[in-house]
């Protein structure tokens, strides 16, 4: 199974749970009158539109270069990231409201029975983000990382729920108002995790330097290739799910330029047979005096 197929099969696997457990957070909060739960249906409603984003992302980035995108459609990846961090502080925003405006109002306390509902969502969710993490590190896609994020947000925000009930029910009557409580702070962690997911896809935009352990797996790999003497610069941005490469690599300067020409084509060819996650890959040949 390639890394798309890897991403796009956990995507649809966040949209068929998202969509299920929206659905039963929703009913389990209306007729358990708890707002921490209709909360959480707030949010898997938008993981739902996300994930739908991130499986355009991950499809779109993984068009092949053409004339007017010679590097291919990578960057597309962290922009669809944004997007989705945008969802989640829409959504913030009104748990947060709702949650406020609930405090202010009297109400009846949550019913007992959605704490059981709750602690079924809790392990699902936490079990979602185990396998959706562990396909994004995989496909190296930040937007599958960022769906990834949706899930453990979600199983907090279930937790932070599951809490306030709890306080409510076992304080009854005048602690009504923990529930809503609870889910004003699950609108805080969702912003603090909106912030974790926005950060990387951030520093992917700019190419910031974040991958010294490939770069000294292309080295190693660049010394094991005839006809290198040593390896020099390495530069390394990420777009999408590949890692765009230049590397100045060096070679006898006694050689002539066609030999050189041949060392070049030799080593891409086995960076990108050796490490599959490369991309373009750009040879500069630096020659060796010490030869």
């Amino acid at each position: 199974m390639t890394q798309e197929e890897k991403a796009i099969k956990a995507t649809y696997f966040s949209i068929i749970g998202n969509f299920a457990l929206a659905l039963v957070k929703g009913l389990a909060g209306f007729f358990g009158n708890s707002y921490a739960l209709i909360a959480d249906a707030i949010e898997s409603t938008t993981d739902i539109f996300a994930s739908f984003l991130v499986l355009f992302g991950i499809k779109y980035s993984n068009r092949p270069a053409d004339e007017n995108h010679p590097y291919g459609h990578g960057r597309a990846e962290p922009l669809i990231t944004f997007l989705v961090v945008g969802f989640l502080m829409t959504s913030a925003t009104v748990i947060a409201y709702e949650s406020i405006e609930n405090i202010q109002t009297p109400h009846a306390l949550p019913a007992k029975w959605t704490l059981f509902i709750l602690g079924a969502i809790i392990l699902w969710k936490e079990y979602s983000f185990r396998l959706v993490m562990r396909r994004s590190k995989e496909a190296n896609s930040s937007s599958l990382e960022a769906d990834a994020w949706h899930h453990r947000s979600d199983a907090i925000t279930s937790v932070a729920a599951f809490i306030g009930i709890s306080i409510a029910l076992l304080l009854g009557p005048g602690y009504e108002m923990a529930d809503d409580w609870a889910a004003l702070f699950a609108s805080g962690f969702i912003v603090y995790n909106s912030y974790k997911i926005f950060r990387p896809a951030l520093g992917e935009i700019m190419d910031e330097h974040l991958y010294d352990d490939l770069i000294a797996e292309i080295r190693k790999v660049s010394q094991e290739v005839e006809g290198i003497v040593g390896t020099e610069k390495c530069f390394i941005r990420k777009a999408g799910m590949k890692y765009h490469v230049e590397l100045h690599a060096m070679v006898d300067a006694t050689i002539s330029v066609k030999a050189g020409h041949d060392i070049a084509h030799l080593l891409k060819d086995t960076l990108r047979q050796q490490i599959p996650e490369l991309g373009h890959v750009l040879i500069h040949i630096e020659p060796d005096d010490l030869i």
